[in-house]
């Protein structure tokens, strides 16, 4: 693979939290491991042993111990931890290491100025809107939605309803009515807390007519509170039959306490992006997500009370549930709200340096937007804090490395990661024990045993398959809404391999244990029977200068011939595809690729459709090319630019002929 990019210290078993974890098991388990190879294998082979020494290693409170760790251990159904009863909230609050005075939220904001809450404000804060909760009638079971930013209030919200064995689900405010309430609905909010409003930028974007037609849509709602996030000082802040979020949050003598609540109780609900069809409401439960968190973010991304931790996301995506577990190793987390490129791309970089911040997460296409733009992140802020650097949402390649190392820094260790909703962590990672190499994913992680599976089903090693998981992880949902007999979470998962979690992604697993995944299975380039992944294409296509984006997709032909590769390509501004353009994107696909990637036709349009998570729909255009109606091919709710997949239809009808 690439070359070498970083390498642990020699005295990296002494600085990082793994290695103390890994002194833990020598002297409480007995167990010594070379490296870190073999404490993988141990963790994915004997579950029971590694899943109780991270429940022990970092004291979970319990209200009543397990009587096992692993009760079964078929998939789907795997029972983790039963008899237990704990309080994800009570967990997170504990904020070990930390003193009541020290800052443990600090949230940047482009609508307002920055807050900052101390561990003993966070408490205060969750007491007084757990109380405020419990005035309005919530209990276990019930169900709290957020329309709402990354901004304090919504974390306090969730862990407000999680103290109460409530269930906390939540909407980024940039999410369409039609987004949301196809959502909640199928989970009968009684709570709504909604903002006003929020600035993206310099840009004030009112969401008060959202607000009124989603709550005329959800029926099961009892009360609703407005945050003024947009309007603090508008007469008419707070809408008739709503509350206020200072109401919610008065003062009262109630004391913060924790609902014990089984390993697998609800704790929040999360959403599949639902381009086709209704959005997949998955249950996490308060235990899974409570230790997958606990492992990853200490032993991972070895976070602890010393370190600042941003990750650019919003509530709509599952990197926010796992950014605000954070305190739970102690780390302070660092929230930002707004437009990430206002007023240039330079903005989370000075905001990491004003924050302090020593771990840096976004996504794979900020970095990328950020090479392309000629940014040197070191040039415009100081960041000497910064020790990490995540990267997930798509395939980071090798460039996109390089470019960290060259323009970021030197010393510090990036962390490619891959995961999703389904399992809210990245199960293929970074960790630091082992050196960083260009465009690889650097291991599996702790307890998640991923494979490769070859097209029929025998594991494969440095070559191309199907990402599988063979072996249960606590953090699997404990299933979805409202689906009494498990059987749309088992064709979701485990329909093409029974007893196997199958994630729908394309990964080459090396011989050391490093990862490449290459887009999704399910948008397979498959030219004369060689599998292509869509992630390297990207990389080459959108390596050009002129070339902003795109999307690629591959017809099928019913005959069994090489069917038809499809390039459409969004360009900079002012340029026109000519066909001196085509031949330098084809002889680019040529040179770095192969002749097979080379694109039948290649077109230009104004853009690539994507999720309201940034992430590209091939499958949907793939379907408007072979004669799905648009409004069947995709929801629209789920697009953050619905119109984008009109230009897509247009060519769909203009073609002589639709393979």
């Amino acid at each position: 693979m690439g070359d070498v990019l970083w390498t642990p210290p020699a005295d990296v078993r002494e600085r990082s939290r793994i290695g103390a974890y890994l002194r833990w098991l020598r002297e409480h388990r007995g167990l010594d491991f070379a490296d870190y190879d073999a404490l993988w294998q141990w963790s994915v082979t004997d579950l029971d042993a590694f899943w109780r020494s991270i429940w022990d290693h970092f004291e979970v409170v319990a209200h009543t111990p397990p009587t096992a760790t692993l009760g079964d251990a078929a998939m789907p159904g795997a029972r983790w931890f039963p008899g237990a009863t704990l309080n994800y909230a009570e967990n997170v609050l504990r904020m070990p290491g930390r003193a009541d005075d020290d800052p443990v939220v600090v949230a940047h904001s482009q609508t307002r100025p920055p807050v900052t809450l101390t561990a003993a404000e966070l408490r205060e804060q969750v007491r007084r809107v757990a109380a405020g909760l419990r005035r309005l009638g919530v209990v276990a079971g019930d169900r709290v939605a957020a329309y709402a930013p990354n901004i304090p209030e919504t974390y306090v919200l969730l862990l407000a309803t999680s103290s109460l064995g409530a269930i906390f689900s939540s909407c980024a405010p940039e999410f369409g009515t039609r987004s949301v309430v196809d959502r909640w609905q199928q989970i009968a909010p009684k709570v709504l807390v909604a903002v006003d409003g929020y600035r993206y930028g310099d840009k004030p974007v009112d969401r008060r007519a959202e607000v009124a037609a989603i709550r005329a849509a959800l029926p099961s709602l009892t009360h609703t509170v407005t945050i003024a996030y947009l309007h603090p000082t508008a007469p008419d802040g707070v809408p008739e039959g709503s509350l206020s979020w200072a109401e919610l949050a008065a003062e009262t003598t109630e004391r913060l306490t924790f609902t014990p609540v089984p390993f697998d109780h609800p704790l929040y609900v999360l959403y599949s992006s639902g381009t086709t069809g209704l959005p997949k409401p998955i249950v996490h439960g308060h235990g899974g997500i409570l230790l997958e968190h606990l492992k990853m973010l200490a032993l991972h991304h070895d976070l602890g009370p010393a370190d600042r931790f941003f990750w650019f996301t919003t509530t709509g995506w599952m990197m926010w549930n796992f950014l605000v577990s954070g305190p739970a190793v102690g780390a302070t987390i660092v929230l930002f709200d707004g437009n990430p490129g206002h007023p240039d791309l330079g903005a989370l970089w000075r905001l990491a340096e004003e924050t302090g911040t020593t771990y840096f997460g976004t996504s794979a296409p900020f970095l990328l937007a950020c090479r392309k733009a000629g940014l040197v992140p070191k040039d415009v802020a100081d960041l000497s804090a910064l020790r990490g650097v995540g990267s997930t949402g798509a395939p980071l390649p090798a460039e996109g490395f390089t470019w960290v190392y060259e323009t970021v820094g030197t010393d510090l260790q990036l962390q490619s990661l891959s995961g999703g909703t389904d399992v809210c962590t990245g199960f293929v990672g970074g960790v630091p024990l082992l050196p960083v190499y260009a465009g690889e994913i650097t291991c599996r992680a702790l307890g998640a045993k991923v494979e490769a599976r070859s097209s029929d089903g025998t594991p494969v090693l440095g070559e191309l398959g199907e990402l599988v998981i063979t072996a249960p992880m606590p953090s699997m949902p404990v299933g979805f809404w409202n689906d009494p007999d498990g059987r749309r979470y088992a064709e979701a998962y485990f329909d093409v391999y029974p007893g196997v979690w199958r994630h729908g992604d394309w990964i080459t697993i090396n011989e050391r244990g490093g990862c490449v995944i290459t887009g999704r299975s399910d948008a397979t380039l498959n030219r004369g029977g060689v599998r292509l992944g869509t992630a390297e294409f990207y990389s080459v296509v959108e390596g050009l200068d002129e070339v902003v984006d795109s999307v690629v997709v591959h017809l099928e032909d019913d005959e069994g011939g090489a069917g038809e590769l499809l390039l459409f390509v969004v360009l900079a501004e002012g340029l026109e595809l000519d066909d001196t353009l085509r031949k330098k994107i084809a002889r680019e696909l040529r040179t770095a690729l192969s002749p097979r990637h080379i694109p039948d036709e290649i077109h230009q349009v104004r853009a690539v459709p994507r999720t309201l998570s940034s992430k590209k729909l091939e499958v949907p255009v793939k379907k408007i090319l072979t004669g799905t109606p648009v409004e069947s091919a995709a929801a629209q709710g789920a697009l953050a630019n619905p119109e984008s997949l009109t230009a897509f239809a247009t060519f769909a009808q203009s073609r002589p002929t639709t393979p």
